[in-house]
Protein backbone atom coordinates (compact mmCIF):
# COMPACT_ATOMS: atom_id res chain seq x y z
CA UNK A 1 0.00 0.00 0.00
CA UNK A 2 1.43 3.35 -0.96
CA UNK A 3 1.69 6.28 1.34
CA UNK A 4 -0.96 8.20 -0.57
CA UNK A 5 -3.46 5.34 -0.36
CA UNK A 6 -2.80 4.85 3.39
CA UNK A 7 -3.42 8.56 3.98
CA UNK A 8 -6.69 8.31 2.02
CA UNK A 9 -7.88 5.38 4.18
CA UNK A 10 -7.02 7.26 7.36
CA UNK A 11 -8.94 10.35 6.18
CA UNK A 12 -11.93 8.19 5.20
CA UNK A 13 -11.91 6.37 8.56
CA UNK A 14 -11.76 9.70 10.43
CA UNK A 15 -14.61 11.06 8.26
CA UNK A 16 -16.79 8.03 8.96
CA UNK A 17 -16.03 8.26 12.70
CA UNK A 18 -16.81 11.99 12.81
CA UNK A 19 -20.00 11.49 10.80
CA UNK A 20 -21.15 8.68 13.10
CA UNK A 21 -20.45 10.76 16.21
CA UNK A 22 -22.36 13.72 14.74
CA UNK A 23 -25.33 11.49 13.87
CA UNK A 24 -25.46 10.07 17.40
CA UNK A 25 -25.33 13.55 18.98
CA UNK A 26 -28.10 14.85 16.71
CA UNK A 27 -30.23 11.80 17.45
CA UNK A 28 -29.81 12.36 21.20
CA UNK A 29 -30.77 16.05 20.80
CA UNK A 30 -33.82 15.13 18.76
CA UNK A 31 -35.17 12.99 21.60
CA UNK A 32 -34.82 15.93 24.02
CA UNK A 33 -36.34 18.65 21.83
CA UNK A 34 -39.66 20.00 23.08
CA UNK A 35 -41.64 22.12 20.64
CA UNK A 36 -44.16 24.86 21.51
CA UNK A 37 -47.64 24.50 20.02
CA UNK A 38 -50.88 26.42 20.31
CA UNK A 39 -54.23 24.61 20.64
CA UNK A 40 -54.85 25.26 16.91
CA UNK A 41 -51.51 23.70 15.97
CA UNK A 42 -52.18 20.73 18.24
CA UNK A 43 -55.60 20.18 16.62
CA UNK A 44 -53.92 20.02 13.19
CA UNK A 45 -51.23 17.50 14.16
CA UNK A 46 -53.27 15.34 16.53
CA UNK A 47 -51.73 12.90 19.01
CA UNK A 48 -48.11 12.16 18.07
CA UNK A 49 -46.90 10.69 21.35
CA UNK A 50 -44.23 13.42 21.56
CA UNK A 51 -43.83 15.73 24.52
CA UNK A 52 -44.75 19.31 23.60
CA UNK A 53 -45.31 22.64 25.30
CA UNK A 54 -48.92 23.73 24.91
CA UNK A 55 -49.50 27.42 25.47
CA UNK A 56 -52.46 29.75 25.54
CA UNK A 57 -54.92 31.23 28.00
CA UNK A 58 -56.91 29.30 30.58
CA UNK A 59 -60.56 29.43 29.52
CA UNK A 60 -63.03 31.10 31.85
CA UNK A 61 -65.13 28.68 33.95
CA UNK A 62 -63.12 25.66 32.82
CA UNK A 63 -61.02 24.87 35.90
CA UNK A 64 -62.31 21.78 37.75
CA UNK A 65 -60.40 20.59 40.81
CA UNK A 66 -60.82 16.99 41.95
CA UNK A 67 -62.79 16.87 45.18
CA UNK A 68 -61.52 13.38 46.08
CA UNK A 69 -58.58 14.71 48.12
CA UNK A 70 -56.08 14.56 45.23
CA UNK A 71 -54.27 17.37 43.47
CA UNK A 72 -55.77 16.49 40.06
CA UNK A 73 -57.06 19.47 38.07
CA UNK A 74 -58.71 19.69 34.67
CA UNK A 75 -58.91 22.92 32.66
CA UNK A 76 -59.09 24.13 29.07
CA UNK A 77 -56.35 26.07 27.25
CA UNK A 78 -57.42 28.25 24.32
CA UNK A 79 -55.83 30.41 21.67
CA UNK A 80 -59.18 31.88 20.70
CA UNK A 81 -59.77 29.58 17.75
CA UNK A 82 -59.43 26.14 19.37
CA UNK A 83 -59.41 24.78 22.91
CA UNK A 84 -57.70 21.74 24.41
CA UNK A 85 -58.70 20.01 27.65
CA UNK A 86 -55.69 19.61 29.94
CA UNK A 87 -55.42 17.39 32.99
CA UNK A 88 -52.68 17.89 35.55
CA UNK A 89 -51.96 16.00 38.75
CA UNK A 90 -49.87 18.20 41.01
CA UNK A 91 -49.76 21.52 42.77
CA UNK A 92 -50.56 24.40 40.43
CA UNK A 93 -48.51 27.64 40.53
CA UNK A 94 -49.86 30.38 42.80
CA UNK A 95 -50.52 32.67 39.82
CA UNK A 96 -52.56 30.05 37.93
CA UNK A 97 -56.08 31.30 37.28
CA UNK A 98 -58.71 31.56 34.58
CA UNK A 99 -58.01 34.13 31.86
CA UNK A 100 -54.24 34.06 32.48
CA UNK A 101 -51.48 32.85 30.18
CA UNK A 102 -50.19 29.35 30.80
CA UNK A 103 -47.65 26.96 29.27
CA UNK A 104 -48.05 23.25 29.96
CA UNK A 105 -45.59 20.47 29.21
CA UNK A 106 -47.07 17.10 28.30
CA UNK A 107 -48.52 14.86 25.61
CA UNK A 108 -51.80 14.67 23.73
CA UNK A 109 -53.56 11.34 24.15
CA UNK A 110 -55.62 9.67 21.37
CA UNK A 111 -58.83 10.58 23.25
CA UNK A 112 -58.02 14.31 22.80
CA UNK A 113 -56.98 14.88 26.43
CA UNK A 114 -53.67 16.66 26.99
CA UNK A 115 -51.90 15.14 30.02
CA UNK A 116 -49.54 17.70 31.53
CA UNK A 117 -46.51 16.88 33.62
CA UNK A 118 -45.69 20.53 34.32
CA UNK A 119 -47.70 23.77 34.38
CA UNK A 120 -46.12 27.22 34.19
CA UNK A 121 -48.12 30.40 34.81
CA UNK A 122 -47.21 33.97 33.99
CA UNK A 123 -45.43 35.82 36.75
CA UNK A 124 -46.84 39.35 36.71
CA UNK A 125 -49.56 41.51 35.20
CA UNK A 126 -47.73 42.36 31.97
CA UNK A 127 -45.69 39.25 31.20
CA UNK A 128 -46.76 36.84 28.50
CA UNK A 129 -44.54 33.98 27.31
CA UNK A 130 -43.08 34.75 23.88
CA UNK A 131 -44.57 31.60 22.43
CA UNK A 132 -48.07 32.52 23.65
CA UNK A 133 -47.76 36.05 22.25
CA UNK A 134 -46.58 34.66 18.90
CA UNK A 135 -49.51 32.21 18.79
CA UNK A 136 -51.98 35.05 19.50
CA UNK A 137 -50.45 37.19 16.75
CA UNK A 138 -50.45 34.27 14.29
CA UNK A 139 -54.10 33.46 14.94
CA UNK A 140 -55.05 37.12 14.40
CA UNK A 141 -56.40 37.66 17.90
CA UNK A 142 -53.86 40.26 18.92
CA UNK A 143 -52.07 43.07 17.15
CA UNK A 144 -49.38 44.49 19.49
CA UNK A 145 -49.82 47.90 17.83
CA UNK A 146 -53.38 48.05 19.19
CA UNK A 147 -52.40 47.55 22.82
CA UNK A 148 -52.38 44.66 25.27
CA UNK A 149 -53.94 41.31 24.37
CA UNK A 150 -57.67 40.94 24.89
CA UNK A 151 -58.89 39.04 27.95
CA UNK A 152 -59.69 35.38 27.41
CA UNK A 153 -63.31 35.98 28.48
CA UNK A 154 -63.85 37.92 25.24
CA UNK A 155 -62.42 35.06 23.18
CA UNK A 156 -64.84 32.53 24.58
CA UNK A 157 -67.77 34.84 23.82
CA UNK A 158 -66.61 35.16 20.19
CA UNK A 159 -66.30 38.96 20.34
CA UNK A 160 -62.65 39.21 19.37
CA UNK A 161 -61.69 40.04 15.78
CA UNK A 162 -61.02 36.86 13.87
CA UNK A 163 -63.23 34.53 15.93
CA UNK A 164 -66.26 34.85 13.69
CA UNK A 165 -68.22 37.01 16.14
Amino acid sequence: MTRKRRRLWIVLACGIGLGSATALVLLAFNDNLVFFVSPSDLAKTGPTGRTVRLGGLVEQNSVVRDSGGTTATTFRVTDGAKSVTVTYNGILPDLFREGQGVVTLGTLRPNGLFVASEVLAKHDETYMPKEVADALKKSGHWNPGEGSPPPAAMWNAGTVKGTGG
